[in-house]
């Protein structure tokens, strides 16, 4: 049997994608996976912020189109850079094993964000890490960065900024040596809801693919984001927010921290919920809902105020 698999084209999809294809033939004796590469929006808008781009979904859409065309059988996604909104017909089907969801500093004189000299500038394009990080260190200078992992190594190299912030999970799986990184505590930055974990994802009444692929599910991660993403959800700020959300499984329980800040840095609020796992996805709503009479709507509406929560 033959699926063929769709991705961007940026080393870390191709990692990605390959990754999944392996462990798809390891688990199903038979079954062969063809990667095909689709060029998406997002990858050819490199030099303007992701919100000007179109925010998070231009990753996918020419993906999920093929998808929904029957072009490909399956497609694997940074889950964090789905949008909480599912197009129709199209469903994960898996989410395998998460790996390290934390931000990373790369930089070659600091292993620490309190390291960092008096207002050096700092490269990351996400006002999620923008506000936590501004709220730690007020006196920080952001500059804007998209594109590949080693298109942003290099320009640290070229002194174009002194530090820069990208997720741990890519530069591990990538094997990055090219410069020191050091994971940043959650306790000064929680990550972008699913960060560190794929998403594959079929068409929901491809009954064949769906069971292949279901296979590879790890219940404890999708449990974890399934809560994160639900607070995102319910925020109705939109996926490029300044907003982040961790959440780990204890046992039948589930934990989650989230929040929400100013772009400028100048007011977080952070509130943290334990409940069951099997309720996952209404502990995620119900500390969006905290988060908001916290003072997060007021956030929201000044970020978003066409998304603005009813």
């Amino acid at each position: 049997m033959r699926l063929v698999l769709g991705t961007r084209g940026s080393a870390l999809a191709l990692w990605q994608a390959r990754h999944i294809a392996e462990r798809l033939a390891r688990v199903h004796d038979g079954v062969s996976v063809d990667v095909h590469i689709i060029r998406t929006e997002g990858d050819q808008k490199t030099d303007v912020p992701l919100a000007a781009a179109g925010g998070k979904g231009v990753f996918v859409k020419e993906i999920e189109d093929a998808l929904s065309a029957g072009a490909i059988d399956l497609a694997v996604h940074s889950l964090k850079d789905l949008p909480t909104e599912h197009p129709p017909g199209l469903a994960i089907a898996a989410i395998p094993e998460r790996v390290d969801p934390r931000d990373a500093l790369v930089a070659r004189t600091a292993s620490a964000i309190a390291e960092l000299p008096l207002s050096a500038r700092l490269a990351t394009g996400s006002p999620r890490r923008q506000a936590q990080l501004l709220h730690a260190r007020p006196d920080l200078r952001f500059v804007l960065v998209r594109g590949n992992v080693d298109t942003r190594v290099r320009k640290l190299d070229e002194g174009a900024f002194d530090a820069l912030v990208l997720a741990a999970a890519g530069l591990t799986r990538l094997s990055v040596a090219a410069a020191p990184w050091t994971p940043i505590p959650t306790s000064v930055c929680l990550p972008a809801p699913g960060q560190g974990a794929l998403a594959v994802e079929t068409r929901a009444d491809d009954a064949r693919t769906v069971a292949l692929v279901a296979a590879i599910d790890d219940p404890l991660a999708r449990s974890a984001v399934s809560a994160e993403r639900a607070f995102l959800a319910a925020l109705g700020a939109g996926c490029l927010a300044p907003a982040g959300a961790y959440a780990r499984c204890d046992g039948d329980e589930i934990e989650i921290e989230a929040m929400v800040g100013r772009p400028d840095g100048s007011k977080l609020v952070r509130e943290r919920l334990r409940g069951p796992a099997a309720s996952a996805e209404a502990l995620g709503r119900q500390i969006a809902e905290r988060i908001l009479g916290a003072g997060g709507e007021e956030i929201v509406r000044a970020v978003h105020p066409a998304d603005r929560p009813s």
